[in-house]
């Protein structure tokens, strides 16, 4: 088995070693000036009204729900669709408004999390103890200084880090269900305007949850096998005003149980293991110049390892593969801000990237991508109107040495357009905007399967939208309502054009949405009690507008759609405890056409989770799926039953 190459290991040892001379040199450098004393200040101030469709989750009320990953977080959020294949090692993407997964970028910092193979990021690799909040934005983020990648997606996923703002040093130990064990240990400091951590997680879990499914024909009852995980995260950020970098280490095995089958019988057993190995390193700067300009440079390294194998004895219904798939990403980006009057502001970027992917498939040949993107983008304010436009081009050409070719470079123009109106404490706002995804490398290249004529698959989103919102020294409330049509033509689908056993990529398909999403929020504070109240709702049909003369799936539902879904968390707080308590409510989906009694059944999933904070001891208890529901997000991938988990930490200082 290949390894990470020794030069990039070399340089990844190098980063390290100077991280923690420059923490050493740091703390080296504390002196014995005089301290000066003041007293505590408290400022506040109405957040300025977003115009783009935001949903967020940050501080307090991130880390009271049930949650271990940013999946977890995002089913809270409306127009949000989860994949999940089941247990803490099962492949977890986000769908919203059902635009797909490729359409969903997700960004850390600022910076993309990419996966040019597949254009799909797993968001079980990713927890929440470092991060600040959790923000999805329908379109696009609308800052007055940004990457063009930025503008490139249907929705955005951002992650922000937490900066320390205190020296400290913490253990956390987790014991849950099915055997599933988990560390973390967190340092961070702050010192002389750097701040900055380290953080190190490593779990175990044997996965082996019992379940039930139950359909017209069957009735099954088994204990999951072959889903188990081990893996280990190390995280490390530096920060100093304008400065930010982040450092990302992910590595596990896991077991890739399959769907379960009747009666369990052992000749069926899926014994596929999968290894992952992910590591990236990116910084930011960003600095504002005579008021009237800002200038923001960001970077980024990545490399991924994936090894899928299903080579075992074992094996009687599935293909025997040992694969091995290896990619590097190098992105460069320089944006600048320019405002020429105080209503106005102008922003100007590019982007590049560059993409390798290698793999031992047979007559599979490496292929590189350039990816290059840039954008010209106007945000205007005016008394009580506010407006934003942009108009962003997109560059795509790949290298192979395959006899075939490479694919035909791809170019692309598309704009988008957002409008708001304040009176008093009521936003309305409307946008549109046209974007598209380019075909993956797996898309185009993959062994048998791939095709080089794939069109971009397009999407077309309008949004009307109205935001209220009032607050007083004791108390918060907002609410937000979307009305929302989207259109995406030329879905790229994988299907059997020669024959059942030889499949290939094409562009089949239309799609037409319209939804409703609406979220309510509200807290409330009397002393020593604190309560908040988040809700989120979503009513959408999703229909396929493919093919008039196909009676079976024509104006159809798409498949994984629920037309209604909703959840509410409760949070009260006394002094030093907290009880969060937690719903959600997924309608019935269609999974398949070829029978429209192929449905997965509407479930409610409810949480609860007990913390208290004693000084240095933080402790929490979390009993999720209270009432034991057997559900699925994906057909004959039961999800986790009844469970618990019960966590502590320990603040050394």
């Amino acid at each position: 088995m290949k390894t990470i190459p020794a030069g990039l290991l070399r340089i990844s040892l190098c980063m390290l070693v100077m991280g923690i001379i420059s923490c050493c040199s740091v703390f080296a450098m504390e002196t014995a000036d005089s301290v000066l004393h003041l007293d505590e200040i408290l400022v506040s101030a109405n957040s300025p009204r977003k115009l783009a469709t935001v949903q967020e989750l940050s501080g307090a009320e991130l880390q009271s729900l049930s949650t271990t990953s940013i999946a977890d977080a995002l089913k809270y959020f409306a127009g949000v669709q989860i994949k999940d294949y089941g247990g803490l090692g099962g492949l977890k993407t986000v769908n919203v408004r059902s635009l797909g997964a490729q359409h969903v970028g997700v960004y850390i910092d600022g910076i993309r999390i990419t996966n040019a193979q597949n254009g799909t990021v797993d968001l079980g690799k990713f927890s929440l103890p470092t991060l600040e909040s959790v923000s999805l934005y329908n379109a696009n983020k609308l800052d007055v200084c940004q990457s063009a990648s930025e503008y490139a997606s249907g929705a955005t996923v951002y992650m922000r880090t937490r900066k320390p703002t205190g020296d400290s040093l913490s253990v956390t130990a987790r014991l849950a269900s099915f055997h599933t064990y988990m560390g973390r240990v967190n340092a961070q400091f702050c010192h002389n305007g750097w701040s900055g951590f380290i953080d190190g997680e490593y779990l175990n879990s044997k996965g082996d949850y019992p379940f039930r499914y139950k359909s017209q024909y069957e009735d099954t009852v088994g204990r999951r096998t072959n889903s188990d995980i081990e893996y280990g995260r190390v995280e490390a950020a530096l920060f100093k005003n304008g400065f930010s970098s982040h450092a990302y280490y992910y590595q596990s095995e896991r077991g890739c149980p399959g769907g379960i089958v009747r009666r369990l019988s052992d000749k069926y057993n899926n014994v596929g293991r999968e290894w992952d190995r992910d590591l990236f390193v990116q910084a930011s700067y960003q600095q504002s110049f005579a008021e009237k300009f800002q200038l923001k440079l960001n970077s980024k390294y990545a490399h991924e390892y994936l090894r899928y194998c299903t080579d075992y004895l074992e094996n009687q219904n599935t293909a025997r593969v040992d694969n091995h798939y290896r990619q590097h990403d190098a992105f460069m980006s320089v944006s600048a801000a320019y405002f020429p009057f105080d209503m106005l502001a102008v922003n100007l970027a590019y982007d590049a990237r560059m993409s390798w992917l290698d793999a031992d498939l047979k007559m599979f040949c490496p292929v590189r991508r350039v990816d290059q993107k840039a954008v010209a983008a106007v945000q205007f304010n005016y008394r009580s109107f506010r407006g934003a436009a942009s108009i962003l081009y997109q560059h795509f050409k790949d290298h192979t040495r395959l006899k075939v070719g490479a694919a035909d470079p791809l170019s692309r123009f598309t704009p988008s357009v957002s409008l708001g109106y304040t009176f008093r404490n009521l936003t309305l706002k409307a946008w549109y905007k046209s974007i598209f995804r380019a075909p993956t490398l797996n898309d185009i290249y993959y062994t048998q399967a791939g095709n080089r004529n794939l069109k971009p698959e397009y999407t077309k989103q309008f949004d009307l939208g109205a935001e209220y919102s009032y607050s007083s020294p004791d108390w918060f409330a907002s609410v937000q309502a979307d009305v929302y049509v989207n259109h995406i033509d030329d879905r790229i689908v994988c299907l059997p054009v020669k024959g059942t056993y030889t499949w290939s990529m094409m562009n089949y398909g239309k799609t037409y949405c319209r939804g409703l999403n609406m979220t309510a929020s509200g807290r409330y504070m009397s002393g020593p009690w604190n309560f908040s109240l988040l809700t989120s709702l979503t009513w959408q049909r999703d229909l396929n507008r493919t093919d008039p003369s196909n009676e079976n799936s024509y104006n159809k539902p798409i498949c994984y759609s629920p037309t209604l879904s909703f959840g509410i968390t409760g949070i009260a707080a006394w002094r030093n405890y907290s009880l969060t308590v937690s719903e959600l409510h997924v309608g019935e989906r269609m999974w398949s056409y070829a029978d429209p009694e192929d449905v997965l059944s509407p479930y409610n999933n409810v949480d609860l989770k007990l913390s208290a904070n004693f000084s240095k001891v933080l402790a929490s208890l979390e009993v999720n799926d209270l009432f034991d529901v057997q559900y699925e997000h994906i057909p004959r991938y039961p999800m986790p039953g009844r469970n618990f988990r019960f966590t502590l930490t320990y603040i050394f200082f």
